[in-house]
């Protein structure tokens, strides 16, 4: 049995409500993400209340920091396991989802979640952001790019901004304080055509783990020559 205390309790801060169906789903896809885990690494956490709080509800935190619109086309970049994009499917099933990510065996292992759980409207490619970026029908084609992958702000606002149309936004899930990080990111914003709307600062439901939104609106096209090749945003942020 699973115990799902914990869960609807986060879920009241976070003031979503699911229906039985949402709440098997979950225990579906924790079913699949430990087994999998055996044999590729996805996730360093494993215990169910542990991956509800850090994986679940942390992707849901997204609430904290926009409003959640049926039809909404959202892309989750770095994906990984699924998070924060299945997460969000299964809480709002209206959302348009694409999942991107770089490892062909996790890709594998995202379809076996979608096909298990049943989910629609909901796609996932295999590919490198620098890449992806500058393909028709994916560069500034969303109204909402997400990504909790772990990388400096400048670098995945290079990665990010590219996909979202002017009018939407960026918005990255961090760690901690960041405060300097966002500074230093404010020019490399700037440039690839953003500006900062928000950081939106919490706990984890029933935690003392310190977690930002940082949103970043997307006000004037990104420049075609981002994001650039060959890793640089990484290597070589804009500064």
């Amino acid at each position: 049995m699973y115990q799902l205390d914990k869960f609807k309790a986060g879920l009241e801060e976070l003031e979503i409500q699911l229906s039985e169906k949402q709440f098997q789903q979950f225990i579906q896809y924790y079913k699949l993400l430990v087994e999998k885990n055996k044999v590729m690494n996805l996730t360093g956490i494993t215990e169910w209340e542990e991956v509800v709080q850090k994986h679940f509800l942390d992707s849901l935190s997204l609430v904290f920091a926009t409003e959640i619109e049926d039809g909404a086309k959202v892309l989750d970049l770095g994906t990984g396991a699924g998070f924060p994009g299945i997460p969000l499917k299964i809480a709002f099933p209206q959302l348009q989802i694409t999942l991107l990510d770089s490892l062909n065996k996790r890709i594998t292992f995202l379809q076996e979640v979608i096909r298990t759980l049943g989910l629609k409207n909901i796609q996932v490619f295999h590919g490198r952001a620098e890449e992806f970026a500058h393909k028709k029908g994916h560069r500034e084609a969303y109204d909402l790019v997400v990504s909790r992958a772990v990388a400096n702000l400048s670098t995945l606002s290079e990665y990010c901004l590219p996909f979202v149309e002017v009018g939407g936004a960026f918005i990255s899930y961090k760690s901690g304080s960041i405060a300097e990080e966002v500074e230093e990111a404010d020019r490399a914003i700037m440039e690839l055509g953003g500006s900062l709307a928000s950081v939106e600062e919490f706990q984890l439901p029933d935690s003392d783990i310190r977690r930002s939104l940082v949103v970043i609106e997307k006000e004037e096209n990104t420049p075609k020559k981002y994001p650039r090749g060959s890793g640089k945003p990484g290597k070589q942020p804009l500064k």
